[in-house]
């Protein structure tokens, strides 16, 4: 029997916090959210399916209407997106989601003003 204000050894909860090394060789300890390498995956995966949304887009709009202005822009889109891609990869990604961020409002605001 335990007295009040303690845990029973046998019934209490597993230690559910993550121990992930970093690059130098400092051990963080995580308990909640997504891990570091984690938050990186999600944003490389996020950042290439924008780039396939605006590659698809640029192919649809070359189809209707071909043009250099928009082989430009789409081009630029999928040049930052691919940014993107490689500053999640090296660890910074909040500047990733803010890169990806501007070039989906680059596509998506010039675009019309170019037609």
């Amino acid at each position: 029997m335990t007295s009040p204000g303690t845990a029973d050894p046998g019934t209490a909860e597993p230690d559910t916090a993550v121990h992930e090394p970093t690059t130098d060789g400092t051990v963080v300890r995580r308990t909640g959210g997504l891990t570091p390498r984690q938050a990186r995956r999600v944003r490389a995966i996020t950042a290439g399916v924008a780039m396939l949304a605006v590659g698809v887009g640029m192919v649809l709009q070359l189809s209707r209407q071909p043009s250099l202005v928009t082989l430009g822009l789409y081009g630029a889109a999928l040049t930052i997106s691919g940014t993107a891609i490689m500053l999640s990869r090296i660890g910074r990604t909040r500047v990733a989601m803010a890169v990806l961020a501007a070039a989906v409002v680059l596509v998506v605001a010039v675009d019309p003003l170019l037609r």
